[in-house]
């Protein structure tokens, strides 16, 4: 039998001798019985564990019952987890550990906001078959600040949050109004959380404008979720004392500034992170990948190191960014422009015929590009053989050919090896010279991008191996096979279509990849393709290598863009300290704490950053057909519902729905087996896929969701009569 018995101590216990103790024991311990198994005497060390027993209860990892005694939430049948709140009041605990959601009803959710973390038991299962929780304790509140709009109803101010996920609105006192007017859009800061009894209260501390000013929705997605977009004081002082030219001394840097190395980036590009050139060989090429060398300017430890990992991505909205680093540098000192001499970082990897990636290294250089093209440019040069762009570039085309002969060899190679590539279009949202929408256009994947891209995996995935073959510690990027439930939903639905997803109940890459060239001309291709994303999981930073599933690759980290994303530049920092020769401390194939957080940080922001972006897209987008209201577009249905369906419009890529009462005077019934819905007398039915017309009839820009209806009826049921027969 284990013994309980403790030796006496002179100071305060850590965190984990009070967790090993506690777990110990099989039953909850006073504060005072905690003295006595610690042998603490003196009223100094006695208040010291009082502290910390107060804080471990706030980060949740002790519990403190009725009777005011301790014990570790795993004894008691307790959850730990993250609050996601649904717009219709109630919401779901997310355990930390895993395992399933933890329902949590209107009532529960009074005393909280989306977000916060929390402590809960089960409750009962409900007769859906649910877990429903209980809340025990809050352990960490996340909304400091909300951002919404402000209104005054029978003389009380309320700000009604733009965030739907948190369904409380805070009390605005008149005191605690300040300057803020009716309907403006605020930020406020919250006084007192919420209770069981009570709901926020704020105090407003900055008003933002009216709701349809230009630039508010960005605005509202800055605060709503925490981006940051102002520069410390101390980041500002090291850019003043940044020199305008890079340093005279090269010693141990390649000079590679003859070599016809280019960018190629979108119209629009302003900071330019990588240049390419490559050379035949006898058996294949020689590729090199230079990278801007933000190492050098931005230095472990310094503000501006501080600020970078804060933002951990630079954010890319419609017409505006939010940068990772001060634009002296990203725009300017490290940015790879045409013509001026510039640092950077390279790999060169010789690549064979057959696309195998051989022997590589990495070097520090100063280059000077030859030439900032665009994917349009290199496209119409390359595949369209424009005159006219061919005759402006004539001295760099056959080392574009070479490039270009390169790049199939990689992709070939990879699609061989069992690789998925999406073809996902994309949209671009072109503003007037008054910020007003002026039109929604797609952006088309050209194999000018496909060959940039080649030409960043193969330097990515050599970084990943010098990581790896040198046991440095290491930021990847993985991706890890996806769920098995989700592959078995992912099949059902491809059935619709006539599709089968290969490879069992653990298919592999290339089976994906299988299923996206079946159906690639197909109308219903988006939707197939989006379903097929859905069922992988999210690609993610890890302190451990676990390979790259939807790529097919056994290693992969990010290199190529340290100017936008945080883990390429800590990647950079790593190998060149493998090449001065320094080593690292520490057991490799055990990570320490701090990576970890660094990588989780890391796959936290760049998640923010994508939803930030998705909330101001579709937001722009619900504006832009809110002066196209009456008008008649072609659409795919996209989802089916028990309430409707929801109808994508050709080539704008805006998503809307047809609500059941306006799909004709009929009952529908819905199948969800096979996501359909049927009338019950005229046996019209709406499948995933189907084309139809719609005329576009309410807009709601508060929630930036759109309702259409059919345009024409009865078309649609001959149609689909003679589909059906």
């Amino acid at each position: 039998m284990m013994s309980t018995k403790r030796k006496p101590v002179t100071q305060t216990p850590s965190r984990g001798a009070i967790l090993k103790y506690l777990g110990q024991r099989n039953q909850p311990l006073t504060e005072a019985a905690l003295f006595r198994a610690f042998t603490l005497r003196g009223a100094k060390d006695k208040q010291n564990l009082r502290e910390l027993l107060g804080k471990m209860e706030r980060d949740g990892v002790l519990i403190k019952n009725r009777k005011g005694r301790y014990a570790l939430p795993s004894h008691m049948d307790m959850i730990q987890g993250r609050v996601t709140g649904h717009p219709d009041g109630y919401g779901f605990l997310i355990p930390d550990q895993g395992g399933p959601d933890l329902y949590l009803s209107s009532r529960e959710m009074r005393s909280v906001l989306h977000g916060d973390r929390v402590v809960a038991r089960v409750a009962h299962v409900d007769r859906r078959g649910r877990l429903e929780g209980t809340i025990v304790a809050v352990t960490e509140r996340v909304n400091n600040q909300v951002v919404g709009r402000y209104v005054i109803e029978n003389g009380m101010g309320l700000l009604i949050p733009d965030d739907q996920r948190i369904s409380q609105d805070v009390l605005i006192p008149p005191d605690h109004a300040g300057t803020a007017k009716n309907h403006e859009i605020v930020v406020a800061e919250i006084v007192r959380q919420p209770n069981a009894k009570i709901q926020p209260v704020g105090r407003i501390v900055e008003v933002l404008g009216e709701h349809m000013a230009p630039g508010m929705e960005i605005e509202i997605a800055m605060r709503k979720y925490d981006l940051p977009h102002r520069w410390s004081d101390a980041v500002s002082s090291e850019v003043r004392q940044l020199d305008d030219e890079i340093p005279t001394d090269l010693a141990g840097r390649a000079d590679l500034r003859d070599l016809p190395l280019v960018t190629i980036d979108g119209e629009d590009a302003r900071d330019f992170d990588d240049a390419v050139y490559s050379k035949k060989t006898d058996d294949g090429w020689r590729l090199l990948v230079a990278i801007a060398d933000v190492s050098h300017y931005v230095a472990a430890g310094s503000a501006l190191d501080h600020d970078a990992k804060q933002r951990g991505t630079s954010v890319y909205f419609p017409e505006r960014v939010i940068p990772m680093l001060p634009e002296r540098l990203s725009n300017d000192l490290c940015s790879l422009k045409p013509d001026v001499d510039r640092l950077c970082f390279a790999c060169e990897v010789h690549v064979d015929a057959r696309g195998n990636l051989g022997e590589y290294r990495f070097f520090e250089a100063i280059m000077r590009s030859k030439a900032r093209l665009t994917y349009t440019e290199v496209a119409a040069i390359l595949v369209e053989k424009a005159p006219a762009v061919m005759e402006v570039h004539r001295p760099l085309i056959d080392d574009l050919e070479e490039l270009y002969a390169l790049s199939r060899a990689l992709r070939g190679r990879r699609m061989e090896d069992g690789s998925v590539d999406f073809d996902l279009p994309e949209t671009k949202i072109v503003f007037d010279e008054h910020r007003k929408i002026e039109r929604i256009e797609p952006l088309e994947r050209n194999d000018a991008h496909k060959l940039i891209e080649d030409c960043m995996l193969a330097a990515n995935v050599c970084a990943a191996d010098m990581l790896l073959t040198q046991r440095a510690p290491g930021l990847y990027r993985v991706h890890d096979k996806p769920d098995p439930l989700k592959i078995e939903d992912v099949k059902k639905f491809l059935t619709e279509f006539g599709l089968t997803l290969g490879g069992g109940g653990h298919p592999r890459p290339g089976d994906f990849q299988t299923v996206v060239a079946q159906c690639a001309d197909a109308p219903h291709a988006r939707i197939v393709q989006t379903a097929l994303l859905r069922s992988l999981k999210q690609a993610t930073y890890s302190a451990r290598n676990s390979g790259h599933f939807a790529l097919g690759f056994d290693r992969y980290a990010h290199f190529t863009s340290p100017i936008r994303r945080y883990p390429d530049l800590w990647v950079h920092r790593v190998i060149k300290r493998l090449l001065s020769g320094a080593g690292f401390e520490g057991p490799e194939d055990e990570p320490d704490l701090e990576l970890e957080r660094i990588a989780d940080h890391c796959s936290v922001t760049e998640r923010r950053a994508d939803e930030a972006t998705r909330d101001v897209v579709q937001w722009l987008k619900a504006e832009y057909m809110l002066d196209r209201i009456g008008e008649q577009f072609p659409g795919v249905v996209s989802g089916v519902t028990d309430f409707g369906i929801f109808v994508e419009l050709s080539a704008v890529y805006v998503e809307g729905l047809v609500h059941v009462t306006g799909l004709g005077n009929d009952y529908f019934h819905f199948d969800p087996a096979r996501h359909r819905l049927t009338g019950e007398r005229s046996g019209v039915s709406y499948s995933l896929g189907d084309t139809v017309d719609v005329k576009v009839v309410r807009v709601d820009l508060d929630s930036a969701k759109i309702d259409f209806e059919l345009a024409d009826q009865k078309a649609g049921r001959r149609t689909r009569r003679r589909r059906r027969r």
